[in-house]
């Protein structure tokens, strides 16, 4: 009996140690899973993190890119704005010497008041012209209309001065010798600064149309703008005649100044 009795106890022992054993196991596996997925947590946080430093980066390349972009046809945009009040400035300049020509040739005996009313309305008609001295338009039709006033007053005025020839007595006048420097000197600024401007308007363009700025461009509201246009004879600025005697050709009425 007794020896059963220990037979049994040491199997009791065994089934004991075993479990422990078991418990041993299970647990070493336990921490070797843990381990594998705390590995995998890190692995997998330094992949987002790299994945976000990627996308910063990107993003800050993209953002340097608009903001030099935006820059550069901010800079080009106050340029043709720049170019635009200076035209502006030489055909004011060429509307405030019209009232000391018109009242010096008024003064002649029996000059043709026709010709000094039809300068003194072409003036009137380029001041009813609304357009933003101080910034270049983006409508072309109004470009042209502003064009046009203008090339109507350059014809009345290129008139007056011609049949201003046929008063000798206006041209021994001290009045009429200034002005004619001031005015031959005004048209050839208004070629100048027309110039000028359309040379602004074309890097203006150029750069707004290529790829990809005309995307952003275009997100950021820049409008192409319209040029001068070239008419006949418009290289040149038109001739001031006050050389009385020697006759003078009637330039085209639709000639641009």
């Amino acid at each position: 009996m007794r020896g059963l009795s220990e037979i049994a106890m040491y199997r009791r022992f065994d089934l004991i140690r075993c479990f422990l054993n078991g418990l041993q196991t299970y647990e070493d596996q336990s921490v070797l899973e843990r381990g594998l997925i705390v590995d995998l947590m890190n692995k997998f946080a330094i992949g987002c993190g790299g994945l976000v430093v990627i996308l910063l980066f990107i993003g800050l390349v993209v953002g340097l890119f608009f903001w030099g972009t935006y820059n550069n046809l901010v800079t080009l945009d106050q340029e043709v704005n720049k170019r635009w009040a200076d035209v502006q400035a030489v055909y004011q300049r060429r509307a405030d010497l019209i009232p000391n020509l018109v009242n010096t040739v008024a003064g002649a005996a029996n000059f043709e008041k026709s010709t000094l009313t039809e300068v003194t309305n072409a003036r009137a008609s380029v001041g009813q012209v609304k357009i933003d001295p101080n910034k270049a338009p983006t409508d072309p039709a109004q470009m042209e209309e502003f064009e046009r006033a203008q090339a109507r007053l350059g014809g009345a005025l290129s008139r007056l001065l011609f049949v201003t020839e046929n008063y000798p007595q206006l041209g021994a006048t001290q009045n009429f010798k200034e002005l004619q420097a001031q005015l031959e000197g005004t048209e050839n600024r208004i070629a100048v600064e027309r110039n000028n401007f359309n040379g602004a308007v074309q890097n203006y363009n150029t750069t707004l149309k290529r790829f990809p700025t005309n995307f952003i461009g275009g997100m950021l509201g820049f409008q192409s703008r319209p040029f001068f246009q070239s008419q006949q004879g418009a290289e040149k600025a038109p001739a001031v005649n006050f050389n009385f005697g020697s006759p003078t050709p009637i330039p085209a009425p639709t000639g641009s100044p």
